[in-house]
């Protein structure tokens, strides 16, 4: 996914709008187990909590007070999907619980259901229309389906209205950089560092625009905020990685990877991460999607033609393909979508590793209407990211290379375009940039050039037994022979070769991703080979990368997987 994803500060207040309402349940309350539970949610004894309000539901199963906290449970254990059932059963019952329906907006942002979210803000609007988490809550919503004017012009109002909150001055920036207004994005991140100068997320955010320099105070701050270890962790890795991309500017290409590796350091160590699930996935995947098991089931799905899958890494070219396509009158560029995901996510792809509902298996238990039904909820669910009446679109998430089974399965007529550059350049690329979630392969080299020759793998799975079904773009070659590559892209998409797709820079839309100000400038070679600069320190990823790296860009032949870790 891109690397940010404009968290609503609402967030951060939910804290103490959630105290306000505990207080009240315990005050108000005649059943002293929804007081004791109350009071034990209020310390986060979340023991305790769940069997009180789990036995006072069983008598009162429609008490929306009981059903909120109850919900809230399953929020603290991060189990958002029952969280989101349970309120949706509290709205039923008290429509007018708008503390409750505060918390089922932000469950669904963390769902990513978007659609839903705006609703659910829409209407706390309208019970509220000034109360700021609400309108910040909106103004995330807004931006999660596209509408990037209508959430810049809330996010203007709010820091108008409230100009010291730091993490609304910062989803301003994110929304004006999306949007191409790279000085307002500047000035915004700054007036965040002005509010707090140990905030690393703002120095990040400003590191994160590629074409941006910071001036040699601004570097010497951040060494400062470093150096007094006063900044939480969360804090130091924003800095170290700021830090590493002034430095590296700069040319100063030891201090500038001793940073970066200090920035990853911290941020593995934060995360869970397993490369062996990874690679297990892969080997499922490749035992279940054999050319005998999408025989059977040709003519599955649903027949539309209208979505164009870009898959890969990140950091991989795939912005820069998604700009191309969308700079044609037929293509339409959306965002990096998390539909896919959340299907198969929906289909059992936490459930125990070899159990046949687990996915990718469960997917053999699915029927042709089954598989049709979800290529039009696809279908449905995107519609709202889309703002022509452009015959394609663009869904470029990385990530969905994972899922190129499913996607041929549900939507047979769709395109599938790997990006592919260079493994030293891409998994570099990703170890300098900090991800706001994901991407936990990132943060280690040597886990970095097992995730990349994990991804060879499956890909050059799918090219045996569905010849010809994803087009692969080779970066370099596209960088090197620019209107051969476009040619060949837009043979593949079905649609007719126009010049603007080649004056791509030219082309005004929302940009989600780090590359969103590079895409803005005609295509240029330096990045081609600026690992170079750090190609001392990359002993780990070279080893990991293996054949995968001798061969590149040619695919090598993994009949086995005896190369171990």
């Amino acid at each position: 996914m891109s690397d940010k994803t404009s968290e609503p500060a609402g967030d951060l207040a939910i804290d103490a709008a959630d105290d306000a309402y505990l207080n009240q349940i315990k005050a108000s309350t005649r059943d002293p187990r929804l007081s004791e539970a109350a009071a034990a949610l209020k310390k986060n004894e979340i023991g305790a909590a769940e069997p009180l309000l789990r036995g006072f539901l069983k008598e009162h199963p429609t008490d929306a007070h009981a059903l909120r906290m109850y919900a809230e449970v399953a929020v603290r254990l991060g189990r958002y999907g029952d969280a989101e059932k349970i309120f949706a059963r509290c709205l039923q019952v008290a429509p007018g619980l708008v503390a409750a329906r505060h918390r089922y907006a932000i469950v669904l942002h963390h769902l990513n259901r978007a659609p839903e979210m705006l609703a659910q803000t829409e209407l706390l609007l309208k019970c509220a229309p000034d109360n700021p988490h609400f309108r910040n809550l909106n103004a995330a919503a807004l931006v999660r389906v596209g509408d990037f004017v209508r959430a810049i012009e809330l996010y203007e109002k709010l820091v108008e209205d409230y100009p010291d909150q730091l993490k609304v001055w910062l989803s301003y920036g994110e929304a004006l950089k999306v949007q191409g207004r790279q000085n307002d994005a500047i000035a915004a991140y700054r007036r965040c560092i002005a509010l707090q100068s140990n905030f690393g997320e703002a120095y990040w955010s400003l590191a994160n625009i590629k074409t941006f320099r910071f001036t040699l105070e601004e570097t010497e701050d951040i060494r400062a905020q470093l150096a007094h270890g006063r900044s939480t962790d969360e804090d130091r890795t924003h800095l170290h990685f700021a830090l590493g991309k002034a430095l590296e500017d700069d040319g100063l290409y030891a201090e500038s990877f001793e940073q970066y590796e200090k920035g990853n350091t911290l941020r593995r160590a934060a995360i869970a991460y397993d490369a062996e699930e990874t690679t297990a996935y892969v080997r499922r995947s490749k035992t279940l999607f054999t050319r005998e098991f999408f025989r059977v089931r040709a003519g599955s799905g649903c027949d539309a033609s209208d979505p164009i899958f870009v898959v890969g890494l990140p950091r991989s070219g795939s912005t820069l393909i998604e700009q191309i396509l969308s700079s044609h009158s037929a293509i339409e560029g959306t965002a990096e979508l998390p539909e896919i995901n959340a299907f198969a996510l929906r289909l059992g792809q936490r459930k125990r590793i070899e159990d046949p509902s687990a996915y990718p298996e469960i997917l053999a238990s699915l029927d042709s209407d089954g598989l049709k039904r979800m290529g039009e909820e696809y279908l449905e669910r995107t519609r709202i990211q889309r703002r022509s009446d452009r015959p394609f679109f663009v869904d470029k998430m990385p990530r969905n290379f994972a899922h190129v089974g499913l996607i041929h399965l549900i939507l047979p007529n769709a395109k599938i375009i790997d990006v592919r550059r260079d493994p030293l350049n891409c998994c570099f690329s990703c170890f300098k940039q900090h991800f706001a979630r994901g991407h936990g392969f990132a943060y280690n080299l040597g886990e970095l050039g097992r995730y990349y020759r994990d991804y060879v793998e499956l890909m050059a799975h799918y090219d045996d037994v569905l010849p010809g079904r994803v087009h692969r773009v080779i970066y370099e070659d596209l960088i090197e022979n620019t209107e051969r590559e476009v040619r060949r892209l837009l043979s593949y998409c079905g649609v007719p070769f126009e010049e603007s797709c080649l004056r791509f820079y030219e082309t005004k839309r929302p940009i989600r991703t780090p590359s969103s100000q590079q895409v803005r400038t005609p295509i240029f070679k330096d990045g081609l080979v600026h690992w170079r600069n750090y190609e001392t320190w990359l002993g780990p990823l070279k080893a990991t990368l293996g054949p995968v790296l001798e061969f590149y860009p040619d695919a090598p032949t993994f009949q086995t997987r005896a190369l171990g870790p």
